[in-house]
């Protein structure tokens, strides 16, 4: 996995929710751009809870990217 990779993903508009998938078998849900960030150097990211709990993860253990549906109810606003 890449910096840009996930910089893509996490820019994409619209944005979509996705999961990040680590080696170990543990993933994360990113439900909106505003749950994830990096650092300077990009290889370490911090995925936000809703509870204000916080992961700091290494992007060289994660494994792929999972992009979901689109959180929106149908007829609601973007």
């Amino acid at each position: 996995m890449t910096v840009e990779q996930l910089r893509n993903i996490h820019r994409a508009m619209p944005f979509r929710p996705f999961s990040i998938h680590l080696a170990d078998g543990r993933s994360f849900l990113v439900r909106h751009p505003d749950y994830l960030s990096h650092s300077p150097s990009g290889r370490t990211i911090i995925v936000h809870g809703d509870d204000d709990r916080f992961d700091i993860l290494d992007l060289l253990l994660v494994t792929r990217l999972e992009i979901h549906a689109s959180s929106k109810q149908p007829g609601e606003a973007a």
